[in-house]
C-alpha cells in the first residue's frame, strides 16, 4: 500500500507541474506595454500582428486596424518597454519589407523627445505616414512618361559617361543630403498651415510677375546689359577685387568708430523729431519757391560755367591767384599809408564837429542871393601899403616888413576839441586830450555858466 500511494503522489505532482507549466506558456508574460492608436489615411494592407519597429527592431505589434467615421484606418498598436511611453514628437509611418510581396507591411515609429504619452493616446495625419505601394507608382507610369523616363535615363548616361569616380564620391553625399530633405519634408508637414500659405502666396506672385512681364522683361534685358557692361570691364573689376581686402581691413577701424557716432546720432534723432512734425508743411511751402527759383538757379548755373574762354565765374576764381600776386604790393603799400595816416586821423577826429560847422558856415557865406544868382560879401585886407591921407600926401605908402603886422592880433587862444561853447556838466566838453597829442590848454573856456 505504501509505495502504491508512493506512486500516485509522484503522479499527481509531475501533473500539477505539467499544468503550470502550461499554463506559463500560455498565458502572457514579458516586459510590460502601452497601447496607442495610430491614424493613417490608408492602413496600406496591414494586417494584425504586424510589426512594429524602432531603427528595425522588433518592439511591438499591430494589435487591430478600425475604420473611423471619416474612412481614415485607425491601427491599434501595442509597444513594449522601455520603447515605451513614447513622447510627443513621435512620428509614426507604414512601410514595405519588399517590393515583391503582398502582405509584408510594417509600422515604424521614430521617437520624439517631448513629454511621455499616455496609454491610448491617438496620433493623428500630422504624426503618420501611409505607404506609397508599387502599383500607384506603375500607374503613373504611362506611354508618355515613359518616353519622358527614358529620355532622362540617356541624358544621365550621357552625363555621367567618363565621370564614374566623380559620382561615387558624389554618392556619399546622398544619405546626409536625403537624411535633411527628410527632415525637411516633416517640418514643413508639421507646419501645413504656414506651407499653404507660402503656396498661396507664390501663386499671387507669379500671378503678379506674369501681369508685369513686359516690365519684367525690359529688366531682365537691363540687368544683360549690366552684366554685359561689368563683364566688358573684367579687369578693372579684378583689381577691384584685389584691393577690397586692404579696404576692408582699413575700414574696420572707421565701422568701429562709426558705431559710437551712430550712438550719438540717436540723441539728435530723438531731439530731431519734434522738429521734424513740422517739416512736411514746410516742405510744401516751399516747393512753390523752388519752382520759381529755377530761371535764377540755371542764371547762376550760366554764370558759374559759360562756353567760351574768360566769361564765368571759374574762370575768374583761376586767375584770381595772379590778380592776388599783383596786388599784394598794392595792399602792401595801402597798409603802410594807413598806418602812417592813422596819427593824423587821431588828431583830427576830436575836431570833427568844428570842421563838420566850418563847412557849414562856409556854404552860409554864399546863402544870398539875387536875380544875378548866389553873392557873397568880402572884405579883402590888404597891408602892403597904408595910405597916407596927410595934407601934402594922399597917396600909398609901402609898409616896411617888420610893420606889416603891427595892429593884428597875435598869441591865438589853443582851445581843445569841444570848448566853442561853456563846458558841459557831466565834464565831457572840451574834450581832454590825456595822450598829449594835441597842442591845445582844456582851461580855455568861453565865460559864462
Amino acid at each position: 500500500m505504501t509505495g502504491r500511494s508512493t506512486a500516485r503522489g509522484a503522479a499527481l505532482l509531475a501533473l500539477v507541474l505539467a499544468a503550470a507549466a502550461a499554463l506559463w506558456l500560455l498565458l502572457p508574460h514579458g516586459p510590460a506595454t502601452h497601447r496607442y492608436t495610430l491614424v493613417f489615411e490608408t492602413a496600406g494592407q496591414l494586417v494584425p500582428d504586424d510589426d512594429v519597429q524602432v531603427a528595425g527592431r522588433r518592439v511591438g505589434r499591430v494589435r487591430s486596424i478600425e475604420l473611423t467615421d471619416d474612412n481614415l484606418a485607425a491601427v491599434d498598436v501595442e509597444v513594449q518597454e522601455p520603447y515605451a511611453p513614447l513622447r510627443l514628437g513621435t512620428r509614426a509611418a507604414v512601410r514595405l519589407t519588399s517590393l515583391s510581396g503582398v502582405a509584408n507591411r510594417y509600422v515604424t515609429l521614430t521617437p520624439g523627445t517631448g513629454p511621455p504619452l499616455d496609454d491610448d493616446t491617438r496620433l493623428d495625419l500630422a504624426a503618420t505616414t501611409p505607404v506609397v505601394d508599387l502599383d500607384q507608382v506603375l500607374d503613373a507610369i504611362d506611354a508618355r512618361t515613359r518616353g519622358n523616363l527614358r529620355r532622362v535615363v540617356a541624358g544621365f548616361a550621357r552625363q555621367y559617361a567618363g565621370r564614374g569616380a566623380q559620382a561615387g564620391q558624389a554618392a556619399r553625399y546622398f544619405g546626409p543630403a536625403l537624411s535633411t530633405s527628410r527632415q525637411l519634408l516633416e517640418a514643413l508637414g508639421e507646419d501645413e498651415g504656414t506651407l499653404t500659405r507660402f503656396v498661396v502666396d507664390s501663386s499671387r506672385l507669379v500671378t503678379a510677375l506674369a501681369d508685369r512681364r513686359g516690365e519684367l522683361s525690359q529688366l531682365v534685358g537691363n540687368a544683360n546689359a549690366a552684366t554685359g557692361a561689368v563683364a566688358a570691364e573684367t579687369g578693372s573689376l579684378t583689381r577691384a577685387l584685389g584691393r577690397l581686402p586692404t579696404t576692408l581691413r582699413r575700414g574696420r577701424t572707421t565701422f568701429a568708430h562709426l558705431r559710437a557716432t551712430l550712438d550719438d546720432l540717436d540723441v539728435l534723432v530723438a531731439a530731431a523729431k519734434p522738429a521734424t512734425r513740422d517739416l512736411a508743411p514746410f516742405l510744401r511751402e516751399l516747393r512753390p519757391l523752388l519752382a520759381r527759383a529755377r530761371p535764377t538757379i540755371r542764371d547762376l548755373r550760366t554764370l558759374v560755367t559759360r562756353p567760351g574762354p574768360a566769361n564765368d565765374l571759374l574762370e575768374a576764381t583761376r586767375n584770381l591767384p595772379a590778380v592776388g600776386e599783383a596786388a599784394t604790393p598794392a595792399f602792401r603799400s595801402a597798409t603802410g599809408a594807413l598806418q602812417k595816416l592813422q596819427p593824423v586821423v587821431d588828431f583830427a577826429r576830436p575836431y570833427a564837429p568844428e570842421l563838420t560847422g566850418w563847412f557849414r558856415d562856409f556854404g552860409l557865406g554864399a546863402a544870398n542871393y539875387d536875380a544875378n544868382g548866389h553873392f557873397a560879401r568880402v572884405q579883402p585886407v590888404f597891408n602892403q601899403f597904408r595910405f597916407d591921407d596927410s595934407p601934402e600926401g594922399g597917396r600909398l605908402v609901402p609898409i616896411p616888413g617888420d610893420q606889416r603886422f603891427d595892429g593884428y592880433r597875435t598869441g591865438q587862444l589853443r582851445r581843445c576839441p569841444g570848448a566853442a561853447s561853456q563846458p558841459a556838466a557831466d565834464g565831457s566838453s572840451p574834450w581832454p586830450d590825456a595822450s598829449g597829442a594835441l597842442d591845445c590848454d582844456p582851461t580855455q573856456v568861453p565865460p559864462g555858466p
